[in-house]
Protein backbone atom coordinates (compact mmCIF):
# COMPACT_ATOMS: atom_id res chain seq x y z
CA UNK A 1 0.00 0.00 0.00
CA UNK A 2 1.59 3.28 -1.08
CA UNK A 3 0.31 5.20 1.39
CA UNK A 4 0.95 3.45 4.57
CA UNK A 5 4.59 4.37 5.69
CA UNK A 6 4.86 7.44 3.87
CA UNK A 7 4.99 10.36 6.55
CA UNK A 8 0.72 11.01 6.25
CA UNK A 9 -1.35 14.27 6.02
CA UNK A 10 -1.07 14.17 10.29
CA UNK A 11 0.97 17.38 11.15
CA UNK A 12 4.48 16.49 11.18
CA UNK A 13 4.48 18.43 14.37
CA UNK A 14 2.61 15.79 16.11
CA UNK A 15 3.18 12.62 14.12
CA UNK A 16 2.83 9.68 15.04
CA UNK A 17 2.70 6.53 13.29
CA UNK A 18 2.75 2.32 13.67
CA UNK A 19 6.09 2.06 12.69
CA UNK A 20 7.60 5.26 14.41
CA UNK A 21 10.85 4.70 16.65
CA UNK A 22 12.87 6.43 19.38
CA UNK A 23 16.55 5.74 20.80
CA UNK A 24 18.91 3.85 19.77
CA UNK A 25 19.25 2.71 22.78
CA UNK A 26 15.95 1.98 23.70
CA UNK A 27 14.88 4.02 25.90
CA UNK A 28 15.29 7.98 27.78
CA UNK A 29 16.20 9.57 30.68
CA UNK A 30 15.16 8.31 34.05
CA UNK A 31 12.51 5.35 33.48
CA UNK A 32 10.13 6.58 36.26
CA UNK A 33 10.01 7.72 40.08
CA UNK A 34 7.04 6.52 41.16
CA UNK A 35 7.68 4.76 44.10
CA UNK A 36 6.14 2.11 46.39
CA UNK A 37 6.17 -1.71 45.86
CA UNK A 38 4.65 -2.28 42.18
CA UNK A 39 1.49 -3.87 42.03
CA UNK A 40 1.08 -6.47 39.21
CA UNK A 41 -2.48 -6.36 38.81
CA UNK A 42 -2.53 -2.31 38.55
CA UNK A 43 -4.24 -1.25 35.23
CA UNK A 44 -1.62 1.05 33.01
CA UNK A 45 -3.64 4.40 31.73
CA UNK A 46 -2.30 5.92 28.49
CA UNK A 47 -3.71 7.69 25.42
CA UNK A 48 -4.17 6.50 21.68
CA UNK A 49 -7.07 7.14 18.61
CA UNK A 50 -9.52 5.42 17.46
CA UNK A 51 -8.50 2.34 14.89
CA UNK A 52 -9.47 3.28 11.29
CA UNK A 53 -10.71 -0.15 10.39
CA UNK A 54 -11.75 -3.19 12.67
CA UNK A 55 -8.72 -5.17 14.31
CA UNK A 56 -7.28 -7.08 11.81
CA UNK A 57 -3.56 -7.21 11.58
CA UNK A 58 -3.09 -7.29 8.25
CA UNK A 59 -5.09 -4.72 7.71
CA UNK A 60 -4.38 -2.30 10.39
CA UNK A 61 -2.06 0.35 8.98
CA UNK A 62 -1.98 3.02 11.57
CA UNK A 63 -1.29 4.45 15.06
CA UNK A 64 -4.42 3.66 17.01
CA UNK A 65 -4.93 -0.16 16.00
CA UNK A 66 -1.82 -0.90 15.69
CA UNK A 67 -0.99 0.08 18.86
CA UNK A 68 -3.85 -1.97 20.29
CA UNK A 69 -3.19 -5.11 17.65
CA UNK A 70 0.88 -4.83 18.85
CA UNK A 71 -0.71 -5.65 23.04
CA UNK A 72 -3.15 -8.22 21.88
CA UNK A 73 -0.68 -10.26 19.07
CA UNK A 74 2.84 -11.99 18.58
CA UNK A 75 4.57 -13.25 15.93
CA UNK A 76 7.43 -15.42 15.44
CA UNK A 77 9.95 -12.88 16.42
CA UNK A 78 9.48 -9.41 18.40
CA UNK A 79 12.49 -6.52 19.08
CA UNK A 80 14.10 -5.81 21.77
CA UNK A 81 14.08 -2.04 22.76
CA UNK A 82 16.70 -1.27 20.62
CA UNK A 83 15.17 -2.96 17.50
CA UNK A 84 17.31 -5.86 17.93
CA UNK A 85 15.19 -9.21 17.22
CA UNK A 86 14.26 -12.26 19.51
CA UNK A 87 12.60 -15.26 19.43
CA UNK A 88 8.87 -15.05 20.30
CA UNK A 89 6.48 -17.35 19.49
CA UNK A 90 9.21 -19.50 17.43
CA UNK A 91 11.60 -21.56 18.80
CA UNK A 92 14.03 -20.79 15.71
CA UNK A 93 13.96 -19.55 12.67
CA UNK A 94 16.87 -20.56 10.39
CA UNK A 95 17.79 -19.22 6.45
CA UNK A 96 19.42 -21.92 3.70
CA UNK A 97 22.77 -20.74 2.29
CA UNK A 98 21.50 -18.20 -0.20
CA UNK A 99 18.53 -16.85 2.07
CA UNK A 100 16.05 -17.76 -0.18
CA UNK A 101 14.16 -20.65 1.71
CA UNK A 102 13.61 -20.44 5.89
CA UNK A 103 13.03 -22.85 8.02
CA UNK A 104 10.55 -21.83 10.91
CA UNK A 105 10.10 -24.02 14.38
CA UNK A 106 7.36 -22.98 16.89
CA UNK A 107 7.23 -23.16 20.51
CA UNK A 108 5.65 -26.28 22.28
CA UNK A 109 2.37 -25.11 23.64
CA UNK A 110 1.69 -22.15 22.38
CA UNK A 111 -1.95 -20.80 22.36
CA UNK A 112 -4.52 -18.00 22.25
CA UNK A 113 -6.28 -16.30 24.50
CA UNK A 114 -9.25 -18.68 23.90
CA UNK A 115 -7.20 -20.82 24.25
CA UNK A 116 -7.24 -23.02 21.24
CA UNK A 117 -3.49 -23.82 19.71
CA UNK A 118 -1.46 -21.60 18.03
CA UNK A 119 -0.46 -24.18 14.98
CA UNK A 120 2.16 -23.54 11.80
CA UNK A 121 -1.69 -23.33 9.62
CA UNK A 122 -2.70 -20.36 12.18
CA UNK A 123 0.36 -18.33 10.50
CA UNK A 124 -0.08 -20.02 6.78
CA UNK A 125 -4.14 -19.17 6.76
CA UNK A 126 -3.25 -15.43 8.24
CA UNK A 127 -0.46 -14.72 5.80
CA UNK A 128 -2.33 -16.45 2.61
CA UNK A 129 -5.47 -13.85 3.70
CA UNK A 130 -3.31 -10.70 4.03
CA UNK A 131 -1.64 -11.94 0.96
CA UNK A 132 -4.90 -12.17 -1.32
CA UNK A 133 -5.81 -8.69 -3.14
CA UNK A 134 -9.60 -10.34 -3.13
CA UNK A 135 -9.50 -9.38 0.58
CA UNK A 136 -7.94 -5.49 -0.07
CA UNK A 137 -5.69 -5.48 2.85
CA UNK A 138 -3.46 -2.55 3.53
CA UNK A 139 -0.67 -4.34 4.51
CA UNK A 140 -0.89 -6.94 1.60
CA UNK A 141 2.18 -5.65 -0.31
CA UNK A 142 4.53 -7.42 2.90
CA UNK A 143 3.64 -10.39 0.96
CA UNK A 144 5.46 -9.49 -1.97
CA UNK A 145 8.65 -11.76 -2.23
CA UNK A 146 6.96 -14.81 -0.74
CA UNK A 147 6.72 -17.26 -3.92
CA UNK A 148 2.92 -17.56 -4.88
CA UNK A 149 2.28 -13.20 -4.29
CA UNK A 150 0.62 -12.38 -6.92
CA UNK A 151 -0.70 -8.27 -6.79
CA UNK A 152 -3.77 -8.68 -8.70
CA UNK A 153 -4.80 -12.12 -9.16
CA UNK A 154 -7.46 -13.10 -6.69
CA UNK A 155 -7.33 -16.35 -4.70
CA UNK A 156 -3.63 -16.52 -5.44
CA UNK A 157 -1.89 -18.71 -3.05
CA UNK A 158 1.50 -18.23 -1.26
CA UNK A 159 3.02 -21.78 -2.70
CA UNK A 160 6.31 -20.68 -0.97
CA UNK A 161 4.53 -21.60 2.17
CA UNK A 162 4.65 -25.22 3.25
CA UNK A 163 3.72 -26.83 6.43
CA UNK A 164 5.96 -29.65 7.32
CA UNK A 165 4.10 -29.91 10.91
CA UNK A 166 2.19 -28.20 13.53
CA UNK A 167 5.04 -26.60 15.05
CA UNK A 168 7.25 -26.29 11.48
CA UNK A 169 6.77 -24.93 8.23
CA UNK A 170 8.74 -23.47 5.55
CA UNK A 171 9.06 -19.88 3.59
CA UNK A 172 10.59 -19.74 0.34
CA UNK A 173 11.27 -15.94 -0.85
CA UNK A 174 11.24 -14.90 -4.82
CA UNK A 175 14.58 -13.09 -3.55
CA UNK A 176 17.01 -13.42 -1.33
CA UNK A 177 16.80 -11.67 1.54
CA UNK A 178 19.17 -11.33 4.49
CA UNK A 179 17.17 -9.29 6.80
CA UNK A 180 14.17 -11.55 6.49
CA UNK A 181 13.61 -12.52 10.28
CA UNK A 182 13.27 -8.53 11.04
CA UNK A 183 10.76 -7.81 8.36
CA UNK A 184 8.59 -10.54 10.00
CA UNK A 185 8.63 -9.12 13.21
CA UNK A 186 5.73 -6.76 11.70
CA UNK A 187 2.17 -7.11 12.84
CA UNK A 188 1.17 -8.28 9.39
CA UNK A 189 2.56 -11.45 10.24
CA UNK A 190 1.08 -12.68 13.16
CA UNK A 191 -0.97 -15.79 13.47
CA UNK A 192 -4.84 -15.78 13.30
CA UNK A 193 -7.05 -18.32 14.93
CA UNK A 194 -9.58 -20.66 13.34
CA UNK A 195 -12.48 -18.24 14.75
CA UNK A 196 -10.88 -15.46 12.67
CA UNK A 197 -11.85 -16.95 8.87
CA UNK A 198 -15.66 -17.65 9.77
CA UNK A 199 -16.58 -14.25 9.98
CA UNK A 200 -13.61 -12.19 9.39
CA UNK A 201 -15.01 -8.25 10.23
CA UNK A 202 -16.85 -9.58 13.03
CA UNK A 203 -13.50 -10.89 14.78
CA UNK A 204 -11.94 -7.63 13.78
CA UNK A 205 -14.12 -5.85 16.65
CA UNK A 206 -13.61 -8.73 19.65
CA UNK A 207 -10.15 -9.87 17.96
CA UNK A 208 -9.03 -13.21 20.02
CA UNK A 209 -4.62 -13.06 19.83
CA UNK A 210 -1.71 -14.34 21.04
CA UNK A 211 0.38 -11.52 22.73
CA UNK A 212 0.30 -10.59 26.40
CA UNK A 213 -2.83 -9.02 26.70
CA UNK A 214 -6.28 -9.40 25.90
CA UNK A 215 -9.90 -7.43 25.35
CA UNK A 216 -10.91 -7.56 28.86
CA UNK A 217 -14.42 -8.86 27.76
CA UNK A 218 -15.98 -8.81 24.17
CA UNK A 219 -17.21 -5.53 23.29
CA UNK A 220 -14.47 -3.75 25.25
CA UNK A 221 -13.38 -1.76 22.26
CA UNK A 222 -15.76 1.20 22.98
CA UNK A 223 -16.27 3.16 19.85
CA UNK A 224 -14.38 6.75 19.65
CA UNK A 225 -13.83 5.92 23.46
CA UNK A 226 -11.36 3.87 24.20
CA UNK A 227 -10.46 -0.06 24.82
CA UNK A 228 -9.70 -1.99 28.16
CA UNK A 229 -6.94 -4.89 27.63
CA UNK A 230 -5.85 -7.04 30.52
CA UNK A 231 -3.15 -9.56 30.96
CA UNK A 232 -3.55 -12.97 29.23
CA UNK A 233 -2.44 -16.30 30.70
CA UNK A 234 -2.09 -17.26 27.42
CA UNK A 235 0.75 -15.21 26.55
CA UNK A 236 4.49 -17.49 27.14
CA UNK A 237 7.21 -15.21 25.57
CA UNK A 238 9.65 -12.47 26.52
CA UNK A 239 6.72 -9.69 26.35
CA UNK A 240 5.32 -11.52 29.80
CA UNK A 241 3.31 -8.35 31.50
CA UNK A 242 4.45 -6.71 34.26
CA UNK A 243 1.45 -5.12 35.41
CA UNK A 244 -2.64 -6.19 34.91
CA UNK A 245 -3.33 -4.96 31.49
CA UNK A 246 -3.64 -1.58 29.55
CA UNK A 247 -6.51 1.14 29.06
CA UNK A 248 -6.29 3.39 26.56
CA UNK A 249 -8.67 6.21 26.33
CA UNK A 250 -8.85 8.17 22.97
CA UNK A 251 -8.42 11.44 23.43
CA UNK A 252 -9.60 14.06 20.69
CA UNK A 253 -7.46 16.43 22.21
CA UNK A 254 -3.04 16.01 23.38
CA UNK A 255 -3.60 18.83 25.06
CA UNK A 256 -6.26 16.97 27.28
CA UNK A 257 -3.97 14.06 27.61
CA UNK A 258 -1.57 16.63 28.78
CA UNK A 259 -3.12 18.04 31.33
CA UNK A 260 -4.47 14.67 32.99
CA UNK A 261 -0.67 13.55 33.01
CA UNK A 262 -0.07 16.40 34.99
CA UNK A 263 -2.56 15.71 37.16
CA UNK A 264 -1.52 12.26 37.52
CA UNK A 265 -5.32 10.72 35.90
CA UNK A 266 -3.15 9.54 33.22
CA UNK A 267 -0.32 7.34 33.41
CA UNK A 268 1.97 7.33 30.22
CA UNK A 269 1.56 9.97 27.13
CA UNK A 270 3.72 9.53 23.96
CA UNK A 271 2.93 12.30 21.48
CA UNK A 272 2.98 16.04 22.98
CA UNK A 273 0.78 18.70 21.30
CA UNK A 274 3.51 20.78 19.71
CA UNK A 275 2.06 23.89 22.10
CA UNK A 276 3.51 22.01 24.93
CA UNK A 277 7.38 21.66 22.90
CA UNK A 278 8.75 24.37 24.92
CA UNK A 279 7.59 23.44 28.52
CA UNK A 280 7.23 20.14 28.72
CA UNK A 281 10.64 19.21 30.40
CA UNK A 282 10.38 21.27 33.09
CA UNK A 283 6.59 20.40 33.61
CA UNK A 284 7.88 16.39 33.61
CA UNK A 285 11.46 16.65 35.12
CA UNK A 286 13.16 13.19 35.09
CA UNK A 287 9.55 11.98 33.21
CA UNK A 288 10.14 12.52 29.64
CA UNK A 289 11.74 11.61 26.70
CA UNK A 290 13.07 13.02 23.62
CA UNK A 291 14.90 11.45 21.16
CA UNK A 292 15.32 10.50 17.10
CA UNK A 293 12.47 8.10 15.94
CA UNK A 294 12.31 5.99 12.85
CA UNK A 295 10.99 8.62 10.62
CA UNK A 296 12.62 10.22 8.10
CA UNK A 297 11.38 13.42 6.10
CA UNK A 298 12.73 15.22 3.19
CA UNK A 299 11.91 16.52 -0.28
CA UNK A 300 12.09 14.70 -3.64
CA UNK A 301 12.52 16.59 -6.98
CA UNK A 302 11.37 14.46 -9.60
CA UNK A 303 14.44 13.45 -12.39
CA UNK A 304 11.72 13.85 -15.09
CA UNK A 305 12.19 17.70 -14.63
CA UNK A 306 14.63 19.87 -17.16
CA UNK A 307 17.23 20.89 -14.65
CA UNK A 308 17.08 17.93 -12.38
CA UNK A 309 17.71 15.03 -14.06
CA UNK A 310 20.20 11.97 -12.72
CA UNK A 311 23.40 13.92 -15.20
CA UNK A 312 25.58 15.37 -14.11
CA UNK A 313 23.51 19.59 -14.03
CA UNK A 314 20.79 17.36 -11.85
CA UNK A 315 22.93 16.33 -9.28
CA UNK A 316 25.17 19.71 -8.83
CA UNK A 317 21.67 21.45 -8.45
CA UNK A 318 20.38 18.75 -5.76
CA UNK A 319 23.55 19.36 -3.92
CA UNK A 320 23.69 23.05 -4.14
CA UNK A 321 20.34 22.98 -2.68
CA UNK A 322 20.62 20.52 0.10
CA UNK A 323 24.15 22.37 0.98
CA UNK A 324 21.61 25.69 0.96
CA UNK A 325 18.99 24.60 3.42
CA UNK A 326 20.65 24.99 7.56
CA UNK A 327 19.11 22.08 9.03
CA UNK A 328 20.26 23.18 12.43
CA UNK A 329 18.62 26.17 12.50
CA UNK A 330 15.18 24.89 11.20
CA UNK A 331 15.13 22.35 14.10
CA UNK A 332 16.50 24.47 16.99
CA UNK A 333 13.80 27.29 15.94
CA UNK A 334 11.02 26.32 14.39
CA UNK A 335 10.74 22.44 16.46
CA UNK A 336 12.41 23.48 19.76
CA UNK A 337 14.62 20.84 18.97
CA UNK A 338 12.20 17.89 18.68
CA UNK A 339 13.99 17.16 15.36
CA UNK A 340 17.43 15.51 14.92
CA UNK A 341 19.40 17.21 11.58
CA UNK A 342 19.65 14.20 9.01
CA UNK A 343 22.55 13.04 7.88
CA UNK A 344 21.65 9.80 6.18
CA UNK A 345 18.53 8.28 4.71
CA UNK A 346 18.10 6.25 7.45
CA UNK A 347 17.50 6.80 11.27
CA UNK A 348 19.50 7.28 14.19
CA UNK A 349 17.32 3.80 16.18
CA UNK A 350 18.73 1.37 13.85
CA UNK A 351 20.65 -1.58 15.06
CA UNK A 352 24.39 -0.18 14.29
CA UNK A 353 23.41 3.30 12.97
CA UNK A 354 26.77 4.84 14.78
CA UNK A 355 29.02 2.48 12.76
CA UNK A 356 27.07 3.25 9.08
CA UNK A 357 24.72 6.36 9.40
CA UNK A 358 26.11 9.32 11.53
CA UNK A 359 29.29 9.39 9.21
CA UNK A 360 27.67 8.03 5.95
CA UNK A 361 30.32 8.95 2.84
CA UNK A 362 29.43 11.63 1.21
CA UNK A 363 26.93 13.09 3.34
CA UNK A 364 29.08 16.43 3.45
CA UNK A 365 26.38 17.21 1.26
CA UNK A 366 24.09 17.68 3.82
CA UNK A 367 25.74 20.13 5.89
CA UNK A 368 25.28 23.81 5.48
CA UNK A 369 27.56 25.11 3.51
CA UNK A 370 26.00 28.05 1.89
CA UNK A 371 29.31 29.30 -0.49
CA UNK A 372 29.98 25.59 -1.70
CA UNK A 373 26.34 25.67 -2.47
CA UNK A 374 26.48 28.77 -4.89
CA UNK A 375 29.52 27.27 -6.56
CA UNK A 376 27.64 23.90 -7.13
CA UNK A 377 24.58 26.26 -8.63
CA UNK A 378 26.72 28.45 -10.69
CA UNK A 379 28.58 25.15 -12.20
CA UNK A 380 25.33 23.57 -13.09
CA UNK A 381 24.16 26.91 -14.83
CA UNK A 382 27.17 26.55 -17.52
CA UNK A 383 25.71 23.44 -18.17
CA UNK A 384 22.15 25.01 -18.93
CA UNK A 385 20.81 28.33 -17.03
CA UNK A 386 18.42 27.90 -14.93
CA UNK A 387 15.08 30.17 -14.65
CA UNK A 388 12.00 30.56 -13.09
CA UNK A 389 10.56 28.88 -9.57
CA UNK A 390 12.11 26.33 -7.30
CA UNK A 391 8.80 25.20 -5.57
CA UNK A 392 8.24 22.48 -2.64
CA UNK A 393 4.83 21.06 -2.98
CA UNK A 394 2.91 20.21 0.04
CA UNK A 395 -0.87 19.39 1.83
CA UNK A 396 -1.98 22.19 3.42
CA UNK A 397 -4.33 19.86 5.28
CA UNK A 398 -0.61 17.91 7.22
CA UNK A 399 0.96 21.35 8.74
CA UNK A 400 3.98 21.36 6.91
CA UNK A 401 3.45 25.20 5.77
CA UNK A 402 6.15 26.17 8.18
CA UNK A 403 8.94 24.49 7.39
CA UNK A 404 8.36 24.48 3.75
CA UNK A 405 8.78 28.37 3.97
CA UNK A 406 11.69 28.11 6.17
CA UNK A 407 13.18 26.00 3.40
CA UNK A 408 12.21 28.36 0.56
CA UNK A 409 13.40 31.11 2.30
CA UNK A 410 16.67 29.93 3.13
CA UNK A 411 16.96 28.49 -0.86
CA UNK A 412 15.84 31.74 -2.12
CA UNK A 413 18.19 33.43 0.49
CA UNK A 414 21.48 31.29 -0.13
CA UNK A 415 21.49 30.47 -3.68
CA UNK A 416 20.30 33.75 -5.31
CA UNK A 417 17.13 32.19 -6.73
CA UNK A 418 13.61 32.71 -5.89
CA UNK A 419 11.92 29.55 -4.09
CA UNK A 420 9.07 29.00 -2.61
CA UNK A 421 5.92 26.50 -1.53
CA UNK A 422 3.28 25.13 -3.32
CA UNK A 423 0.12 24.03 -1.15
CA UNK A 424 -2.19 21.61 -2.03
CA UNK A 425 -5.69 21.88 -0.18
CA UNK A 426 -5.80 18.18 0.19
CA UNK A 427 -3.30 15.22 0.82
CA UNK A 428 -5.08 13.62 -1.88
CA UNK A 429 -4.15 16.06 -4.31
CA UNK A 430 -0.51 15.86 -3.93
CA UNK A 431 -0.71 11.94 -4.03
CA UNK A 432 -2.49 11.97 -7.47
CA UNK A 433 0.13 14.19 -9.12
CA UNK A 434 3.10 12.45 -7.70
CA UNK A 435 1.27 8.88 -8.80
CA UNK A 436 0.85 10.20 -12.22
CA UNK A 437 4.06 12.08 -12.32
CA UNK A 438 2.32 15.52 -12.69
CA UNK A 439 4.55 17.56 -10.34
CA UNK A 440 6.10 20.62 -11.49
CA UNK A 441 8.94 21.24 -9.05
CA UNK A 442 9.63 19.30 -5.66
CA UNK A 443 7.17 17.25 -3.30
CA UNK A 444 7.80 16.75 0.60
CA UNK A 445 8.70 13.44 1.23
CA UNK A 446 9.48 10.98 3.73
CA UNK A 447 9.54 7.94 5.35
CA UNK A 448 8.47 5.67 8.59
CA UNK A 449 9.58 2.25 9.12
CA UNK A 450 8.20 -0.94 9.11
CA UNK A 451 10.61 -2.88 10.63
CA UNK A 452 14.40 -1.83 11.88
CA UNK A 453 16.53 -2.52 8.91
CA UNK A 454 18.20 0.06 6.30
CA UNK A 455 16.95 -1.64 3.05
CA UNK A 456 13.12 -0.95 4.39
CA UNK A 457 14.14 2.85 4.07
CA UNK A 458 15.79 2.37 1.06
CA UNK A 459 14.22 -0.10 -1.59
CA UNK A 460 10.49 1.43 -1.40
CA UNK A 461 11.42 4.77 -1.92
CA UNK A 462 14.97 4.63 -4.41
CA UNK A 463 14.76 0.98 -6.06
CA UNK A 464 14.03 1.39 -9.92
CA UNK A 465 10.54 0.77 -10.21
CA UNK A 466 9.54 0.77 -6.47
CA UNK A 467 6.07 1.62 -5.36
CA UNK A 468 6.85 5.17 -3.62
CA UNK A 469 9.68 5.96 -5.69
CA UNK A 470 7.90 9.13 -7.07
CA UNK A 471 10.97 10.91 -7.82
CA UNK A 472 11.54 8.05 -10.74
CA UNK A 473 15.01 7.61 -9.51
CA UNK A 474 16.83 4.86 -11.32
CA UNK A 475 20.53 3.64 -10.46
CA UNK A 476 22.26 0.34 -11.72
CA UNK A 477 24.88 0.85 -8.71
CA UNK A 478 22.06 1.83 -5.90
CA UNK A 479 19.72 -1.12 -7.06
CA UNK A 480 23.65 -3.46 -7.73
CA UNK A 481 24.05 -2.71 -4.26
CA UNK A 482 20.63 -3.77 -2.65
CA UNK A 483 20.29 -7.09 -4.67
CA UNK A 484 23.81 -7.83 -2.68
CA UNK A 485 22.70 -7.34 0.56
CA UNK A 486 20.16 -9.29 0.01
CA UNK A 487 22.01 -12.08 -0.81
CA UNK A 488 24.74 -11.35 1.88
CA UNK A 489 25.35 -14.31 4.18
CA UNK A 490 25.09 -11.88 7.58
CA UNK A 491 23.37 -9.04 8.64
CA UNK A 492 25.72 -7.06 8.95
CA UNK A 493 26.99 -7.97 6.14
CA UNK A 494 24.14 -6.58 4.42
CA UNK A 495 24.36 -3.54 6.12
CA UNK A 496 27.60 -2.70 4.93
CA UNK A 497 26.31 -2.97 1.62
CA UNK A 498 23.50 -0.91 2.29
CA UNK A 499 25.72 1.33 3.25
CA UNK A 500 27.20 1.51 0.13
CA UNK A 501 23.87 2.18 -1.47
CA UNK A 502 23.01 5.60 0.90
CA UNK A 503 26.93 6.41 -0.49
CA UNK A 504 25.26 6.31 -4.47
CA UNK A 505 22.22 8.41 -2.77
CA UNK A 506 23.81 10.82 -1.18
CA UNK A 507 25.88 11.27 -4.28
CA UNK A 508 22.85 11.46 -6.75
CA UNK A 509 19.99 13.12 -4.07
CA UNK A 510 16.81 11.50 -5.46
CA UNK A 511 15.50 12.61 -2.38
CA UNK A 512 16.75 15.48 0.29
CA UNK A 513 16.97 14.36 3.53
CA UNK A 514 15.85 16.56 6.43
CA UNK A 515 15.44 15.35 9.50
CA UNK A 516 14.72 12.71 11.89
CA UNK A 517 11.20 13.29 13.78
CA UNK A 518 11.64 12.72 17.37
CA UNK A 519 9.67 10.58 19.59
CA UNK A 520 8.57 13.04 22.77
CA UNK A 521 6.32 11.31 25.66
CA UNK A 522 6.12 12.38 29.39
CA UNK A 523 4.34 9.91 32.36
CA UNK A 524 2.58 10.67 35.45
CA UNK A 525 4.75 10.13 39.33
CA UNK A 526 2.43 7.31 39.77
CA UNK A 527 4.74 4.66 37.79
CA UNK A 528 7.97 3.26 37.08
CA UNK A 529 9.86 1.62 34.28
CA UNK A 530 8.63 3.72 31.74
CA UNK A 531 10.40 3.17 28.47
CA UNK A 532 9.81 3.64 25.25
CA UNK A 533 11.40 0.99 22.63
CA UNK A 534 12.31 1.59 18.88
CA UNK A 535 9.07 1.92 17.81
CA UNK A 536 8.60 5.65 20.16
CA UNK A 537 6.28 3.36 21.92
CA UNK A 538 6.00 2.58 25.63
CA UNK A 539 7.01 -0.91 26.16
CA UNK A 540 3.73 -1.10 28.23
CA UNK A 541 4.75 -4.72 29.46
CA UNK A 542 7.40 -3.40 31.57
CA UNK A 543 5.62 -0.73 32.95
CA UNK A 544 5.45 -1.03 36.54
CA UNK A 545 2.54 1.24 38.96
CA UNK A 546 1.94 1.20 43.22
CA UNK A 547 -1.49 1.37 43.22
Amino acid sequence: MKNNRKISALSVLAISALGLAACGGGGGGDKGNGGGEANPEAIITTNGTEPQNPLIPTNTTEVGGGKIIDLIFSGLVSFEADGTPRMDQAESIEPNDDNTVWTVKLKEGLKFSDGTPVTSDSFIKAWNYGADVANAQGGQYFFENIKGYSADKKGAELTGLKKVSDTEFTVELNNPEADFLKRIGYSAFVPLPESAFEDMKKFGENPVGNGPYKFESEGAWKHNQGVKLVKSDSYKGPREPKNGGVEITFYESQKTAYADTQADRLDILDQIDPSNFATYKADFDGRNVNHPAAIFQSFTIPQYLDHFKNDEEGKLRRQAISMAIDREEITKTLFDGTRTPASDFTSPVLEGWDNWGKSAEGNDVLKFNPEEAKKRWAEADKISKYEGTFTIAYNADGGHQEWVDALSNQISRNLGIKAQGKSYPAFKGLLDDQDNDKMTGAMRSGWQADYPSQVNFLSPLYKTGAGSNYGRYTSKEFDGYLEQAGSADSPEKADELYAKAQSTLLNDLPAIPLWYNNVNGVWSSKVDNVEFGWKSVPIYTEVTKSE
